[in-house]
């Protein structure tokens, strides 16, 4: 008898009463050994109708979840552009002049550096959105059962069966909300024009080259009478731009720990919505206590705005610009840097390791040591799963070993969160290793929809389909590519072959009002500052969350941290 039982005195059995409890047992299951029939499908319908409705629940919840990302990051955009895009549109303009931005907003280096900050920024999708989603879609869901007189526990709030009667109810919401269009990035009709960026634009250009600039008695080349149209244009068509490349990306490949709360480890019984009541009641009556009225009460199935500020007017809220002040996590993003941690400062830590170990990657990919690549791309992967480039990285390593089907996968995962042309690019190539021509030829397609001039992607593409007098037709894919810039038009037979590719037609540069001038045609880098952080070295042998702050030593170590404040845009060399 084990030690913490053994003060219980072992009671002597009665044989009788053994032996007949034992022949009663047996009569009861004999007796009961199966269920009616008619008592088994009850049952069974019972849970399969308990099933339904948690997973119209939770689809309804997922539905919303991506709206609501795509809503309040278009907010975050459209912020980006009044405050930051004037501050990096002076900086091009000190480097190229007046008219640079105009002839050179869609240029790839713009482009770039737009996706990796926008990556960057969407990656914070999760921790920013989630919380505001679930209590707004608990709300709708919550008056829902109120207009229907459904009992809410003031302490254990909506209990999922008695929503029962009503699933049909909840199946034609949760329809009407799956045939709306997917989810997308775009500017908030009611946030209106970039009235005030411009203004602050031309402030700024006015005071350091225009004629009320203390610093010079005439202005530099360029700023002729015209220069406020030539800034005007640029900003116009830089935000165009800005949006264009935010759109690249998709909102279902954000937001995975709550995604995953709501698919896979969304229980069927009922206990997952059970809780989630008990979690946000004492919130969402806090917020009715606070305003008088149930925030979800005039909204029906809307429910949002709680929490925003200035929700629906000019002075909506960036909430992306919020600092996220709750912590206290146990999780291992804050492992030996004390457990007082933002949120957002357990990002970073999360951020910096998965870069250590995709420079681990990257070096063991140049020296031909790929299946050790392998692994480090995993490994950052799996503590950033929400930045797709480690994904590109793995692809890239998986295509060196021809492990095709492996090369796939991974694009596939990364196409899932960014329509890239690396993505589109590497998986054509796993995918004709695989024999799938067809769809080879259409990420092609993909890749130069997004990128005309991609000479890789062209030539590809043009390896791949059935030789005909095409070849004969067209120059070289490279002369294309070079085409397709805004320097020059497209060679006189660019569109017969672009036309046997089943291309779109090389777009001819959009005349502008003003002449372009020798330095619209500058080549200018834009570089991410790197970023310093104190990152912490382990003991051998001793678990991180056995050390305690004032014992941990640290040292520095620069990472790129894409961001809408730092950066450099310089004249490129060579």
């Amino acid at each position: 008898m084990p030690a913490k039982y053994s003060h219980v005195k072992k009671r002597t059995t009665n044989p009788k009463k053994k032996a007949a409890a034992t022949i009663q047992s047996g009569k009861d299951n004999n007796r009961h050994q199966k269920l009616p029939n008619h008592l088994d499908k009850t049952i069974t319908n019972a849970m399969s109708a308990v099933s339904q409705l948690e997973r119209a629940i939770a689809k309804i919840f997922l539905i919303r979840f991506e709206q609501d990302i795509a809503r309040l990051f278009s907010t975050h955009i459209f912020c980006v552009a009044l405050i930051h895009l004037p501050t990096f549109m002076m900086r091009c303009i000190t480097v190229g002049g007046p008219s640079w931005v105009a002839y050179n907003a869609d240029s790839e280096e713009i482009k770039d550096f737009f996706r990796s900050v926008v990556s960057m920024d969407l990656r914070q999708a999760g921790e920013r959105v989630s919380t505001k989603s679930v209590l707004w879609s608990y709300t709708a869901l919550r008056e829902f059962a109120l207009s229907n007189n459904v009992p809410v526990c003031r302490k254990r709030g909506l209990h999922s069966l008695r929503l029962l009667p009503h699933y049909d109810s909840l199946k034609v919401h949760m329809d009407s909300l799956d045939a709306m269009p997917h989810a997308t990035f775009t500017k908030p009709p009611h946030l209106g024009a970039l009235t005030e960026g411009l203004e602050a634009l031309e402030e700024a250009c006015e005071l350091k080259y225009g004629e009320k600039s203390p610093l010079r008695s005439t202005p530099p080349p360029g700023w002729d009478h015209q220069w406020r149209m030539k800034v005007r244009t640029g900003y116009e068509r830089l935000a165009q731009t800005l949006w264009r490349v935010t759109r690249e990306f998709d909102v279902s490949g954000y937001g995975c720990v709550l995604r995953e709360k709501l698919t896979t480890k969304w229980c069927d019984c009922g206990c997952s919505t059970d809780h989630l009541g008990e979690v946000c009641e004492k919130t969402v009556r806090e917020d009715e206590e606070g305003s008088g009225v149930r925030s979800g009460k005039q909204r029906e199935w809307d429910g949002r705005g709680s929490g925003v500020l200035g929700w629906e007017t000019e002075e909506e809220e960036d909430i992306w610009d919020i600092d996220l002040d709750f912590g206290g996590s146990d999780s291992e993003e804050g492992d030996g840097f004390g457990s007082e941690m933002t949120i957002a400062q357990m990002m970073e830590i999360r951020f910096i390791k998965a870069e250590r170990e995709k420079e681990f990657g990257n070096a063991a990919f140049r020296r031909g040591e790929y299946q050790r690549a392998v692994k480090h791309y995993k490994a950052a992967h799996s503590i950033e799963p929400e930045l797709p480039h480690y994904q590109l990285n793995l692809a890239a390593a998986h295509l060196k070993l021809s492990d095709w089907l492996e090369a796939e996968e991974a694009c596939t995962k990364a196409l899932g969160q960014h329509r890239s042309i690396k993505g589109y690019y590497r998986r054509s190539k796993a995918r004709r290793m695989l024999g799938k021509l067809d769809d080879a030829v259409q990420d092609l397609r993909a890749a130069l929809k997004i990128q005309p001039s991609n000479s890789e992607a062209l030539d590809e593409l043009i390896s791949i389909l059935p030789p005909d007098d095409s070849s004969r037709l067209a120059p070289s894919s490279s002369s294309l590519a070079t085409s397709s810039s805004s320097t020059s038009p497209a060679p006189r037979n660019a569109g017969s072959l672009y036309d046997h590719l089943h291309l779109p037609k090389l777009k001819q540069p959009k005349q502008l009002p003003f002449p372009r001038s020798s330095n619209d045609d500058r080549k200018i880098k834009v570089s991410s500052i790197p970023v310093s952080y104190e990152v912490p070295l382990m003991s051998a042998g001793k678990a991180s969350t056995e050390l305690k702050s004032k014992d941990l030593k640290t040292r520095t170590e620069s990472f790129i941290f894409p961001s809408w404040e730092k950066y450099t845009v310089r004249l490129a060399t060579g």
